[in-house]
């Protein structure tokens, strides 16, 4: 039986500074070394405080994912040298004494399959290493201290996958989660990390590490999976080690052997008093939480009677579940959700095109009901769509620049009509005794319009010619 677990680390991008000093959270706006502080340095003298915010936000993540969250909670140091850690060790958590961590036991759904959640931990992120140059003998290292410091939660899991594409839905639920609670943007760079601890036949535990993203950890532990398998069957021991992702090759490679607890050296940071979260905080934090992501998804079926299946897309993905709420009214919902899920989300798929779209509720509110009220058809919008989301301009702009306003004058679309009835004849001797093949004819008009005749006019006017 496969087991894999997996540590999760997630920057609180949200915050404006750092855990325990006020440089700045969002490090990637600065050239490298220059968003750094004799605290987040660890220089001698230099005493950390503790950013109220980020505890905050890192008991929402606690609630969210149905973990216990203790009355208090305690800071460790974890002791380890290595270059990006310039204080050689870090602050972070530890249920040494019971639980003091933000999150205790909790769990998550996949499908019908439940994930438990070890516990959910605050600490600093430590800094960032760059490797520069061709080959080993070349090589070199250099640190970047910007990110040291930065609000990071640990999400622990317990072995409860059983294959990798297990883990990539759990990160992609965990990834919508994090968003619609407004506390991470797991988009940026390095802002959600994933480790992997991958037995098999309950044998010993190799950890996975260096992995850039949630496809990655997917193939890493398919691959680790297969090795293991592979050591199995010819009786060869599984040392119990940590192993890097390869990129490059797409394989693990050894790295060291396992650390355990005892080999931190843990002990309470001297530096932070305990903090007291008593029930008062968490029922204050509790109310303040924004709406779950299937809350919503049963919202938008039982009040908008949306499909399923799109209210489960609108509402997992927090940018348009947002641009929904600001341009929807009862009577056009499901209108605005169906230009969302089958168009806007092909257009704007990248963080990068949502930043530099010029689109607004406003504009998509009004597109909606230009489709509605017959003003536009709904091939036309898609036309529409494109311009607005280029310039800005307003939907009747657009509209009127681009020539895309409904054929709906009688006299002008019943003259069309005559026409295609005289161009297809076949096609109307076959619709007198099969009254489906009339969707043809009106597929032709909608052809010799380009889209722009009123299809429900069109329907009307085609029967009543034909004699239907």
């Amino acid at each position: 039986m496969t087991m894999i677990g997996l540590e999760i680390h997630c920057q609180l991008t949200n915050l404006n500074s750092k855990l325990f000093c006020s440089c700045k959270a969002n490090y990637r706006e600065f050239e490298i070394n220059e968003n750094i502080c004799p605290i987040c340095m660890g220089l001698p003298g230099s005493l950390p405080r503790l950013n109220q915010e980020a505890v905050k936000k890192a008991t929402i993540i606690a609630m969210a994912l149905n973990c216990s969250t203790p009355e208090k909670i305690a800071f460790f140091r974890k002791n380890y040298f290595y270059p990006d850690s310039p204080k050689n060790f870090q602050i972070t958590q530890l249920n040494i004494y019971g639980d003091t961590s933000v999150g205790g036991q909790g769990s998550v759904m996949i499908g019908n399959k439940k994930i438990r959640i070890t516990r959910i931990q605050l600490e600093e992120d430590p800094g960032r290493l760059i490797y520069e140059g061709n080959s080993s003998k070349n090589q070199i290292t250099l640190v970047d201290y910007n990110r040291a410091g930065t609000p990071l939660v640990e999400i622990v899991t317990e072995p409860d996958f059983e294959t990798p594409k297990e883990v990539r839905d759990f990160l992609n639920i965990l990834s919508d989660i994090l968003t619609n609670l407004g506390v991470a943007d797991p988009s940026l760079e390095g802002a959600m990390r994933a480790d992997a601890n991958v037995s098999i036949e309950g044998g010993k535990k190799v950890e996975i590490k260096n992995i850039g993203s949630f496809h990655d950890l997917e193939k890493a532990t398919h691959f680790e999976i297969t090795r293991q398998e592979s050591l199995h069957s010819r009786g060869i021991e599984i040392i119990q080690e940590t192993r890097h992702w390869d990129d490059r090759r797409k394989i693990t490679v050894s790295s060291r052997s396992k650390e355990e607890e005892l080999d931190y050296r843990y002990f309470l940071e001297g530096d932070i008093p305990w903090i007291k979260m008593d029930s008062e905080i968490h029922k204050k934090l509790e109310s303040e939480m924004p709406e779950s992501i299937s809350s919503k998804k049963e919202r938008y079926i039982s009040k908008y009677n949306i499909p399923p299946q799109v209210a489960e897309v609108l509402s997992a993905d927090k940018y348009y579940s947002d641009l929904f709420e600001e341009s929807h009214i009862e009577s056009n919902a499901k209108e605005v959700a169906n230009i969302i899920t089958t168009e806007l989300m092909g257009l704007v798929d990248t963080r990068e095109k949502r930043e530099s779209s010029k689109f607004t509720a406003t504009h998509l509110k009004e597109l909606a009901d230009s489709i509605q009220s017959g003003k536009v058809s709904r091939n036309s919008s898609k036309n529409a769509l494109h311009e607005i989301l280029k310039t800005g301009k307003s939907v009747s702009t657009v509209i009127s620049e681009l020539d895309l306003g409904n054929v709906s004058d009688e006299s002008e679309l019943s003259e069309i009509i005559s026409n295609i009835i005289t161009e297809e004849s076949q096609a109307v001797e076959q619709a007198k005794s099969n009254p489906q093949t009339i969707n043809y004819l009106v597929g032709k008009v909608m052809q010799k319009t380009k889209g722009k005749a009123d299809p429900v006019l069109t329907l009307e006017l085609l029967k009543k010619q034909i004699g239907l």
